[in-house]
């Protein structure tokens, strides 16, 4: 009850009503209204009201307003009016308090988590070495800073630790279609504050978050959809386009792309009143398809699990013929059908009689074998040779049992599908769900206004009616809204490639967090700040968001995994499942049969330079070169993963155009139909630090789970055996899984080079024999002159001869020619060159070999060769650079001769020449007949 009291004096039962008003150059007046009619005012200060209640330090929002300002003070006069004081402003505003909400600021700016994200933020700002990334910073920073001091925000129940629960009393719709653990993810959402939804490769994340968005916007609610992630975020504005539903969407983000977006807006067209089943229809047939989910699932599982049976069942038959004699192959399975033993009984009988080994039969065992397996008569397993005859049968006779069962079992579930028209009842859930949602958008009142990128922030509220879904990305979204902005809800993606700074930006903005991510891949790459966190929690040296929120929340969020997978072949996604997934993953793809996975391993030897292997694509072009290119289809898209980007750089000069070519942590959110992984390091035992980088699971995981049709493993022998890890699985299962010989190839790709490693291939031991160590100290070049001296034999080269460690100077005149400063001063020191070609009348110089070793690499090396390649281009003088880790060495020696004595006219006497053909001329053959490498020790 009110209480009204003028100058003192009670006036409660003498008025019929009051109010407070506030009149210009006068102030705030109450008025007092009596059952007469008649009326008087009193300056407020006169009077006192009861309840009064007075709020400091809080923050308003006006009625429906997303928007919250600070206000010093708000004095609250009977619940029904406030007088409110706002920060830097003398005169007090007069609000009614059902027109407006207070709520609680929070004081985690003052505590030690939020100073340690600031302080993150300003060390990135000072190691930002590019323009660019320093502004970037900054204005991470100056975001932090206007974060919204709102009680209610996940930010504050992510730095105090607390996740709050939620009313999920309304029913869901699924209009982007739905399966069993989508549905659970979504429920979870609308129950929990937080809610985490890991999604490994291809198992819809896009789909559930497009559901979760239909929910939110049923409600009226707003939402931002954020990722770093572009391909991401695109697929979800494609779907909704694709659906009519677009129009929802402020694609904001950057300024650019704000910029853009007004740019390009359109008016609402009017709204068509859709007519469409209302919630509680569509609840009911979700609660019907609920039920037939899970056959769904089953019905999957099962026929993995038969596959996998298969194949096992292949192994052991093929192992048995090869290693068993006939005796022990005598006894039939069949036989074994009169036990009538269960699938579990097989294997508890195997147990036993493994048990058993060579001792002889007891009575206490006769009795356990008649108790357990209805064995009595026990003359087939009295003696050890038929003891192991039998043991065979039994396993060919559990592979029989296991295959039966499980084919029952499918059966079953297809037929509970089939009865239940699971395909039309999910149909028509999609499209009710769909009807019902377009239905209630229709009947709402859109605002009709245009905005612009200078006025949408000062009509944020009316912005949000219009757009209620934003995009952008983390680093942007409080520059996106009106500073004080608090959305409904903000849904994260590829979280766990998310720093937490800027990541907490989004946190700060919104009242609920949905965080779609996956552990098992790639974490972002850290920049350590080497800032201690005051809670190991919020780490940013070593936790993405999706980790850390994992951590603060524990047991108090719901955690739901997308298990059903839709992108890869079953083959392929195994792999993944088995290695990083706990076998938790459904293929909801069909394996029929297809030759999916390949292995290419190079030819012994260290390959690697500098963070790429030239042997590695030249195996696997040969492989593409050959009968076996039938196993690529041109057809389908095509991707190229490397760890490195030198190996990435090299391979944009091998594989042809239609492969798209990045590294594995670039194409991590992309898919190809096929897929190459080049794992580029060797055993040299400087790459054995690198050895953790390449065989790291997320790495692998990305790299294997790209591939949709197709997976290729190009790697070297016994490299990653050691290590035992990821790779070395990965191996072995593509070993288990494909075909020698169709599916598997030890390359054929050898280099002559390869001889200076301690292990080779055999079929160059011959050449190994011939090599005279007079020629050179250094065996690549022993190899190069034993190449060329068996090379010139040939009749056509019959001309030529070869000398070596001629001096640059005695080829070159300086006289002749331009030369630059800096090539004058290189003449004059010791440069010589490893092989020279000469003609044998005439004694004129034809062309130049040089043999590059690792050390070629090498800056000053570089530079040195640069100026040794110009003087001999401008002296007339072809040359060939061949690279220890070349292959084809011969091949390239031969065409090199060929193209420069193809220059020579015809029916000339070589000694009569006195012009020379251009370098760019034989350069231009030479580099149509040989690949040239390209060093680069870029990561």
């Amino acid at each position: 009850m009110v209480r009204i009291f003028v100058n003192g004096q009670e006036k409660t039962r003498q008025i019929s009503d009051w109010k407070i008003r506030k009149f210009p150059q006068k102030g705030l007046f109450l008025t007092c209204f009596f059952p007469s009619g008649k009326s008087y005012s009193r300056p407020l200060c006169e009077c006192e009201v009861i309840p009064k209640e007075i709020h400091e330090n809080k923050l308003l929002a006006k009625k429906d307003s997303c928007t919250f300002s600070n206000v010093e003070r708000v004095e609250v006069y009977g619940k029904k009016y406030g007088v409110v004081q706002y920060p830097g402003n003398e005169t007090a505003c007069l609000m009614n308090m059902s027109d407006i909400r207070l709520v609680d600021k929070t004081a985690i700016k003052s505590g030690d988590t939020f100073k340690y994200f600031v302080s993150v933020a300003q060390c990135r700002v000072e190691q930002a070495k590019r323009e660019k990334d320093k502004g970037i910073a900054n204005n991470v920073v100056k975001q932090l800073e206007a974060l919204p001091e709102h009680a209610g925000t996940v930010l504050s129940a992510y730095c105090n630790g607390l996740n709050s629960s939620r009313d999920n009393s309304d029913p869901l719709l699924f209009p982007f279609g739905i399966n069993e653990s989508q549905m659970a993810a979504v429920a979870r959402v609308f129950s929990s504050q937080v809610s985490i939804i890991e999604g490994p490769p291809g198992t819809g994340k896009t789909q559930t978050i497009l559901n979760i968005l239909a929910n939110i916007l049923m409600r009226g609610e707003t939402v931002a959809i954020l990722s770093n992630n572009n391909t991401a975020v695109e697929n979800i504005y494609e779907k909704l386009e694709q659906n009519g539903l677009d129009y929802l969407v402020a694609r904001l983000g950057s300024k650019d792309k704000r910029e853009a977006f007004f740019m390009g807006q359109q008016p609402l067209r009017e709204q068509r009143l859709h007519e469409g089943p209302n919630l509680t229809q569509v609840d009911e047939e979700v609660t019907q398809l609920k039920a037939l989910l899970e056959a769904r699932n089953s019905v999957a599982g099962l026929q993995a699990e038969i596959d996998e049976l298969t194949i096992e069942q292949r192994h052991l038959l093929q192992w048995q013929a090869d290693n068993l004699d006939a005796n022990s192959l005598s006894l039939s399975s069949q036989t074994l059908q009169k036990y009538r033993l269960t699938t579990k009984q097989h294997l508890d009988l195997m147990a036993y009689l493994t048990l058993l080994g060579d001792k002889p039969l007891r009575l206490k065992d006769r009795i356990a074998l008649w108790l357990n397996f209805r064995i009595f008569r026990t003359g087939s397993i009295n003696r050890p040779e038929k003891r192991q005859a039998f043991m065979d049968a039994l396993q060919r006779r559990y592979y029989e049992c296991a295959l039966s069962e499980k084919k029952e079992a499918l059966e079953a579930c297809e037929t509970l599908l089939e009865r239940g028209h699971f395909d039309e009842l999910l149909a028509r859930v999609t499209e009710s769900s769909m009807a019902c949602l377009k239905a209630e958008l229709s009947r709402r009142n859109w605002p009709a206004e245009l905005y612009t990128s200078k006025t949408y922030r000062n009509q944020m509220d009316g912005f949000l009616r219009r757009y209620p879904i934003v995009g952008s990305s983390t680093h942007s979204i409080v520059n996106s809204l009106k500073k004080g902005t608090i959305l409904d809800y903000v849904i994260i993606d590829e979280a766990s490639q998310q720093d937490i700074v800027p990541g907490i930006l989004a946190l700060g903005c919104a009242r609920n967090l949905v965080i779609v991510g996956d552990r098992k891949q790639l974490p972002p790459v850290f920049t350590p700040t080497g800032l201690a966190a005051p809670d190991t929690r919020y780490d940013c040296d070593s936790l993405s968001l999706l980790d850390s929120c994992l951590q603060v929340f524990g047991d108090q969020v719901p955690v739901t995994l997308l298990k059903e997978h839709y992108r890869c072949h079953p083959r392929i996604i195994q792999f993944c499942n088995q290695q990083f997934y706990d076998n938790q993953l459904i293929p909801m793809t069909r394996d029929a049969g297809e030759e999916v996975l390949r292995l290419i391993v190079t030819a012994k030897g260290n390959h690697s330079r500098g963070y790429l292997n030239q042997r590695e694509l030249d195996s696997l072009t040969q492989v593409l070169a050959q009968g076996e290119a039938s196993m690529w289809d041109e057809a389908r898209s095509r991707g190229f993963i490397a760890p490195y980007n030198a190996q990435v750089d090299l391979s944009k000069s091998r594989l042809s155009d239609d492969f798209v070519k990045a590294t594995t942590h670039k194409f991590q959110g992309r898919e190809c139909d096929e897929i190459v992984f080049s794992t580029v390091l060797d055993k040299k035992s400087s790459n054995q630090r690198n050895l953790n980088f390449v065989d790291d699971p997320h790495l692998v995981n990305v790299a294997v789970s790209r591939a949709k049709q197709m997976f290729t493993l190009v790697t070297g022998e016994d490299v990653f055996s050691t290590s035992n890890g990821p790779i070395a699985a990965l191996i072995r299962y593509i070993e288990y899984y494909a075909e020698a010989g169709s599916q598997i190839y030890q390359s054929p790709v050898v280099s002559a080079f390869d001889l200076l490693y301690s292990e080779y291939d055999r079929s160059l031991e011959s050449l190994n024999a011939r090599l005279r160590k007079s020629d050179s100290n250094y065996k690549s070049e022993q190899i190069v002159a034993q190449i060329l001296r068996e090379c010139l034999l040939s009749k056509q080269f019959e001309s030529i001869t070869f000398h070596r460690e001629i001096a640059l100077n005695q080829l070159v005149s300086r006289g002749n020619i331009a030369l630059t400063e800096s090539e004058r001063g290189f003449m004059q020191g010791r440069s010589r060159c490893d092989f020279v070609l000469y003609y044998r009348v005439g004694k004129k110089p034809l062309a130049v070999i040089e043999v590059d070793g690792a050390s070629h690499a090498a800056p000053q090396q570089r530079e040195w060769d640069a100026l040794k390649n110009s003087i001999l281009q401008k002296g007339g003088l072809p040359l060939l650079r061949l690279n220890t880790v070349d292959s084809h060495i011969e091949a390239k020696i031969k065409h090199f001769i060929q193209s420069a004595i193809g220059s020579v006219l015809p029916d000339t006497d070589q000694a009569d020449i006195t012009s020379k053909p251009s370098q760019s001329d034989i350069g231009s053959r030479h580099e149509n007949n040989v690949s040239v490498s390209v060093l680069s020790t870029e990561i």
